[in-house]
């Protein structure tokens, strides 16, 4: 698999390194080189000293230890400051943690929609909620309620994006709100609810969620066309929704999902008088690569850097098949209760984040990626499955039972995956 590095532009500054860090680095030195991908997205191997990781840093305790002793090192390494350039969030694996509970719920939070809160929605096994994340050479920082909202005070964080980044919109509301006073938060909409935004009054925060799934126009926009070949892609015209981004502190973007409905893309440029009459299918790449050049040419003639931080999410996979996992007896993600070890990489997300890994490159305004694609792959069992809602309803009982038609193997629960997505947006926070 390839993978785009979590960076691909880092922020301008100096790098802190401790004395301890320096000798380990040193020693490191001597001894270790190791090849490993490239940043973006190629199968260009390039070498590289081996970084020196927090992690190794720490001492190592076997797989048996107890688990107070795993607690205990987590704990001693949230001293550490977390460096981007030398932990890669991308390599490691899901482990199972009896003891850990989310920061929120589906019955706590007021903020969540039918569409992801599968416990509230009947989903009978909880332990989706108890895998976490542990990288290979780094621990990420725990997710702090306050400490963000300390990070935000005066602050506008927005996500932009589909369902699935509202998914990760509403992770982090849920996170925070549990630590603020009722009569010091609100949330509003607007623009026919395309516009959420939640106010932390204390911190004089919002984060918002802004809906633009191409991020482009569409004529999609503003009433969601089911059918895919009615849809119609403005590939070059983005400031009809980006006049809502432009005092933001903090964006996340993301666009995938909504690409991935067919081959081409019925795009328009241009003026037309009938839209209809203008429309031309293009291949879904080029059409992607237009769309996000008209996305970046947006960021880098409006956004001061210095002002301004952009990420970008990488693609969320879609669990459709089981057989991408070697499930041969199943229909898709229905009744998976654990993650898997392997997925084949599915729907061409590769090709879509290395047009997007390009665009960046060219980029004047640096923009993190926040790699979610393969950690999200092995969770073939936190989709909202028939968990979830259908235009609206929650399924009935004869819809689930055809999960092969109803089964939703593309949204996730919550809590769930986007909540370990915040974790690392809040490392690089």
């Amino acid at each position: 698999m390839s993978f785009l590095l979590s960076v691909v532009k880092p922020p301008r500054g100096n790098l802190s390194i401790s004395l301890i860090t320096v000798t380990i680095c040193a020693a490191a030195f001597l001894g270790l080189y190791y090849t490993e991908k490239a940043t973006s997205l190629s199968a260009v191997s390039v070498f590289k000293f081996a970084a020196c990781s927090r992690k190794s840093a720490l001492p190592r305790f076997p797989a048996e230890a107890a688990m107070e002793e795993r607690k205990g090192v987590r704990e001693m390494d949230d001293r550490f400051e977390f460096d981007a350039e030398g932990c890669s969030v991308i390599k490691g694996k899901w482990v199972f943690n009896s003891l850990i509970e989310p920061l929120y719920s589906d019955r706590t939070c007021p903020y969540l929609e039918k569409q992801v809160t599968c416990t509230k929605n009947g989903r009978p096994d909880s332990d989706y909620l108890r895998w976490e994340w542990e990288q290979d050479d780094c621990f990420l920082p725990k997710f702090s309620p306050k400490g963000v909202l300390k990070k935000l005070r005066g602050k506008r964080l927005m996500f932009i994006g589909d369902s699935i980044q509202r998914g990760q919109w509403m992770s982090f509301v849920c996170t925070v709100e549990s630590v603020i006073a009722d009569n010091e938060k609100s949330m509003v909409k607007y623009n026919r609810s395309s516009h959420f935004v939640f106010t932390a009054k204390e911190y004089n925060a919002t984060i918002e969620y802004y809906w633009a799934p191409f991020l482009v126009e569409s004529n999609t926009d503003r009433k969601i066309i089911a059918d895919p070949t009615q849809r119609i892609v403005r590939v070059d015209s983005i400031s009809r929704h980006a006049d809502s981004w432009k005092s933001a502190d903090i964006l996340v973007f993301n666009s995938y999902v909504w690409w991935m409905s067919g081959l081409t893309i019925n795009s328009l440029w241009g003026s037309f008088p009938n839209a209809e009459e203008g429309a031309q299918e293009l291949e879904r790449t080029s059409a992607y690569t237009i769309a996000l050049k008209t996305w970046a040419n947006w960021i880098d003639t409006s956004i001061d850097p210095n002002r301004t931080r952009v990420f970008f999410t990488t693609s969320s996979p879609t669990h459709m098949w089981s057989g991408d996992w070697n499930r041969k007896n199943g229909l898709n993600c229905y009744n998976e209760t654990r993650p898997v070890a392997k997925v084949k990489r599915v729907w061409g997300g590769d090709k879509m984040m290395e047009v997007a890994a390009n665009v960046v490159r060219k980029m004047r305004v640096p923009v993190t990626f926040i790699n979610v694609t393969g950690l999200s792959e092995l969770r073939v069992d936190a989709h909202t499955s028939v968990y979830g809602e259908t235009r609206g309803k929650l399924l009935t009982a004869k819809q689930k039972a055809d999960p092969l038609r109803n089964a939703d193997c593309i949204h996730w629960c919550l809590p769930g995956v986007p909540d370990t997505w915040n974790r690392i947006l809040y490392a690089y926070l």
